[in-house]
Formats: structure tokens, C-alpha cells, sequence
């Protein structure tokens, strides 16, 4: 059965007025969107409640990460068990921000998606190397290290609720894209540990999406690798270009 392509919009920490994201999401409601294609947006934190009374149903939201406990003394943390309460039905976790300017670990990583996957979240999986590890041939050998952390801790039957986003560190907000190539790569290179690490079926299913500086002018060639099953965009899905990633298929 062929992997849904699927479309991320990560919104980070904007926009800074309600006025601003209702402008994003008024050209996302009235956009031709493929029909195709999954489609999440991940607003800050206090945007989601609101937005769930205004965005088109087509259009699922999702947090931008959470904590691996229901409840508790964590001041400014999110909880999956409240996520889940209030119909947010994904969550991002992994990404290279937290993991470089938060010094999240991979196995807190693990820890957290394990936590929001039995809370019954699904899970938008964040890996991907810096440019150093990169120009000395050590990406794969960076990305499997932080998928193993997950794998130690996941059952077979957790990852159909997992997307696995690959971003090379040095493509993110950069203006630097990984080549076509690069792209489907390394895709690769996660699918087929996927297959060593936890089963064919995982690794056949499991869809592995790029992101890293992901523009209207760079989409559509992205998009027919076989490996690549879409998007996690940043800075663009903040703007009327986010329309035409999301319809980079069509």
C-alpha cells in the first residue's frame, strides 16, 4: 500500500499576534489543497485550542513538543495527557532546536515519544546531522544513533503512529537544501536501518519526510524521490508558498 504523503507546517515560535495567524490560516482555508495528501500545522502552544474552532477540517494540529508525564510539578511543560483531552492529535518531538539550544537527549527523546504514543498521540520523530558530521561521512552513522534511542524503547506496533522528519541540521533556516539526492539518501539509509532495527513491514510503512529550508522552488524535485513521503516545513509555512509544497505533487 502506498505511504500517504504527508506536509508539515512548523510554525517555531510564530507568529506574534492572533491577527497574524488568522491572515496564515484565512490563506490555508480558502487555498485548492490536495486532497491526497495529509496535512498538520504545528502553531505555538496557546494557538491550538483557538485554532481548532477556525481551521479547515482538513487540517490537523499539531503541538510543537511535550513532556513525558501526565501531570505534575513541571512548570511550562505540556503534557500528552493533555494534549490528548484537547483533541490536538500530534505532537513534534526530536527537533534539532530543542536538541541543540534545550540539550534534549536522544533517549529523553525516546522517553518523551514513548510517552506521547501511549497517551495515544502520534509522533512527528526529528533526526538529522550537523554540517561537520556531514563532510566527514557521518550522517548515517548520526541519524542511527538517534533512532536507536527510540528503538530501545518503542514495540513493533508503535510505529504506525510515528513520522520520522529528516532534517540536516545545516538546511534549517539557512537557505541550504540538502540536493535530491542527498535527500533520498539518507532516506534510505533510514529506511533500511528501520528494516535491520525493528522489521521490513516498520521500514516499508513508515513514512520519512525532509525538512530543511523546503520552498516552492525546490518542492517538486524533492518530491519524486521514492524515499522522500514529504514535508516538514518551517519558515515557508508561514507563507502563501506553503499552499504550493502542500500541492508539490500535483
Amino acid at each position: 500500500m502506498p505511504r500517504q504523503f504527508f506536509v508539515g507546517g512548523n510554525f517555531k515560535m510564530n507568529p506574534t499576534s492572533s491577527g497574524q495567524l488568522g491572515s496564515i490560516i484565512s490563506v490555508l482555508n480558502s487555498a485548492d489543497l490536495d486532497g491526497t495528501t495529509e496535512i498538520v500545522i504545528a502553531p505555538p502552544s496557546l494557538y491550538l485550542i483557538p485554532l481548532k474552532a477556525t481551521v479547515r477540517s482538513e487540517l490537523q494540529l499539531s503541538a510543537q513538543n511535550c513532556y513525558y508525564k501526565d501531570s505534575g510539578a513541571f512548570t511550562g511543560e505540556i503534557s500528552p495527557a493533555q494534549l490528548v483531552d484537547a483533541n490536538i492529535p500530534y505532537v513534534i518531538l526530536g527537533h534539532s532546536e530543542r536538541r541543540t539550544l534545550f540539550h534534549e537527549t536522544s533517549e529523553f527523546v525516546a522517553q518523551k515519544t514513548k510517552a506521547a504514543l501511549n497517551a495515544t498521540l502520534k509522533v512527528i520523530l526529528c533526526v538529522g546531522e550537523t554540517l561537520p558530521e556531514r563532510e566527514t561521512g557521518q550522517t548515517a552513522a548520526v541519524v542511527q544513533k538517534q533512532l536507536q534511542a527510540v528503538v530501545d524503547v518503542l514495540q513493533e506496533s508503535d510505529w504506525s503512529g510515528v513520522v520520522i522528519a529528516y532534517e540536516p541540521v545545516w538546511a534549517i533556516g539557512t537557505g541550504k537544501v540538502a540536493t535530491s539526492a542527498q535527500a533520498q539518501q539518507a532516506h534510505l539509509d533510514i529506511r533500511t536501518f528501520l528494516t535491520q532495527a525493528v522489521s521490513p513491514a516498520v521500514a516499508e510503512n513508515t513514512r520519512i519526510i525532509y525538512g530543511g529550508s523546503v520552498t516552492a522552488a525546490n518542492c517538486k524535485d524533492l518530491s519524486t524521490q521514492s524515499d522522500v513521503d514529504g514535508f516538514l516545513v518551517g519558515g515557508a509555512s508561514l507563507k502563501p508558498e506553503f499552499v504550493n509544497i502542500i500541492n508539490a505533487r500535483n
